[in-house]
């Protein structure tokens, strides 16, 4: 029997995950409006971030905020590209720069989040 071999790069997944992460990243959005300009005692001093990135679950959200953004963005700029007829070293070309740039600044988000450290509020003295 004859299968469509052309099926599996229709884009389907890509265009189910940007809905997923647009929906995501729409609840996380509400969630920091809420937290950053509803509350202004949450501060938004170097204090105030410190002492709320003291709190595992602030880093789980911010890493979370990174990894699907920049997911979301360098995926809705991959499909603008895919609309056009792209040579295949264009493709291949364009895709590995989004990947490559994606990566770094994913890592660079990361090591940001990673460097804020961690106070001991407990005296031991």
């Amino acid at each position: 029997m004859y299968k469509y071999k052309a099926s599996k790069d229709t884009g389907s997944k890509s265009w189910i995950l940007q809905r997923i992460t647009g929906l995501a990243l729409v609840v996380l959005m509400i969630g920091h409006y809420i937290l950053m300009h509803f509350q202004p005692e949450s501060g938004h001093t170097y204090a105030a971030v410190l002492a709320r990135m003291q709190f595992s679950w602030y880093r789980i959200i911010d890493l979370t905020f990174i990894t699907l953004g920049m997911y979301h963005g360098l995926n809705g700029i991959w499909n603008i590209f895919r609309d056009y007829k792209l040579k295949q070293w264009a493709k291949i070309s364009i895709l590995s720069a989004l990947i490559i740039l994606g990566l770094a600044f994913t890592a660079w988000g990361y090591s940001v989040i990673f460097s804020i450290p961690y106070i001991n509020s407990i005296s031991g003295n």
